[in-house]
């Protein structure tokens, strides 16, 4: 090969280098891309590891709590612990304010079977009959009844109990009512007992529901009722019908 041949050929060469038509060998990543089933590979294995996550994550989210965290959980659901009032004395306020809140209304005496309801409560609502079985009458003056008058059939004295826990917010001798005891409950509830005898507790005390109150007794404005107690509830400061609150007997 004489000089001008070896020239031309080392042109072309430099020339294909230059241009990048063949002269670059494809790299190795170049040519595993080239392939037609990675896509589809590297597709499913990305899938396998997500769906390999997802079970990992939902059988960690399945397993139970440890003793130390599943009671402390169960604690902060059921507003258990001393914050609550739970395990802490009946004299602690707070304790008092859950107990009261969790009550349903008690009959205020202690055996209710024993007793009826000698007067019923006016209701705005109400029947002719109920309009004129709840008017009282004083001297010359008719006024509703706003609360239930409870007596024995026998006439004679029983114990009146606390309807709901609390606190005696009120004792007091009331020329026309008689003797009257006030208890103030949690959830803005307020239990009157009027017409009442001797009384056993006295402003300021802690009562729990079924404390004995007083003793039923009379009063000049139903002196007709002979020994009974004449009983009141208020809700948020609104006189409501006992008899709606109160159990069977």
């Amino acid at each position: 090969m004489n000089e001008q041949d070896k020239n031309k050929t080392n042109h072309d060469e430099s020339l294909k280098n230059k241009q990048g038509d063949s002269g670059a060998q494809p790299s190795s990543w170049n040519r595993l891309l080239s392939k037609r089933w990675v896509f589809p590979a590297v597709y499913t294995a990305a899938a396998a590891i997500i769906l390999t996550l997802v079970w990992v994550y939902q059988d960690a989210g399945q397993k139970p709590l440890n003793p130390d965290t599943a009671a402390v959980v169960s604690q902060e659901a059921a507003g258990t612990g001393t914050e609550a009032g739970v395990g802490a004395g009946t004299d602690d306020p707070a304790a008092l304010e859950v107990v009261a809140s969790a009550e349903s209304l008690a009959w205020p005496v202690a055996s209710p079977a024993d007793v009826e309801v000698v007067k019923p409560f006016y209701d705005e609502n109400g029947t002719e009959e109920n309009h004129v079985a709840a008017m009282v009458q004083y001297n010359d003056t008719f006024v509703p009844n706003v609360g239930i008058d409870i007596a024995r059939e026998d006439n004679q004295t029983f114990d009146v109990k606390a309807a709901l826990s609390g606190e005696v917010t009120r004792v007091e001798d009331v020329p026309v009512f008689g003797k009257v005891v006030e208890v103030t409950s949690a959830g803005n509830l307020k239990t009157v007992y009027q017409s009442l005898g001797e009384t056993k507790v006295k402003q300021g005390d802690e009562v729990k529901q079924g404390d004995t109150l007083a003793t039923a007794g009379r009063s000049e404005i139903e002196k007709n009722l002979g020994n009974h107690v004449h009983f009141e509830v208020y809700e948020d400061g609104k006189v409501v019908n006992p008899s709606d609150l109160l159990p069977q007997r």
